[in-house]
């Protein structure tokens, strides 16, 4: 038996497909670790065999392209924190893509310090032109 193994339903359902368009029949079980194992019969044709193999290593590039977006989204979230002016502490949740680029450009204490007199004036908006300094 020939085994292949997928973390993502929706292409361990395609190449389920792929197989059947084949000829061939498999069957399918949840891997003793994680994700999806498609079984195939073994005793294929070389031709046959290959181009399984190709069909899964484009359907393994996807799953990576999957998992490296999913890493990227858990990864990239930033928050910084912070105390309001009131001692209140607090965390300023920022979008990934602004997180990123902070730490691309500024330290820890300088970003905390941006986000600080960001929210400070949040809650306590100054009046006026903004040439002039706050009372």
């Amino acid at each position: 038996m020939n085994d292949y193994i997928f973390f993502d339903e929706g292409l361990r359902d395609r190449f389920l497909a792929f197989v059947a368009e084949h000829g061939l029949e498999a069957r399918t079980e949840a891997d003793r670790i994680d994700g999806h194992l498609v079984i195939v019969p073994d005793q294929l044709t070389d031709d046959l065999q290959d181009t399984l193999d190709d069909e899964y290593d484009r359907l393994m590039d996807e799953q990576q392209e999957i998992v490296e977006a999913e890493d990227e989204q858990d990864h990239t979230l930033m928050g910084v924190d912070i105390t309001l002016p009131d001692g209140t502490p607090c965390t300023v949740r920022l979008p990934p893509e602004l997180g990123r680029r902070l730490c691309e450009n500024f330290s820890g204490e300088e970003i905390r310090a941006l986000a600080t007199a960001i929210a400070a004036d949040a809650v306590n908006p100054a009046s006026g032109p903004i040439c002039c300094e706050r009372d």
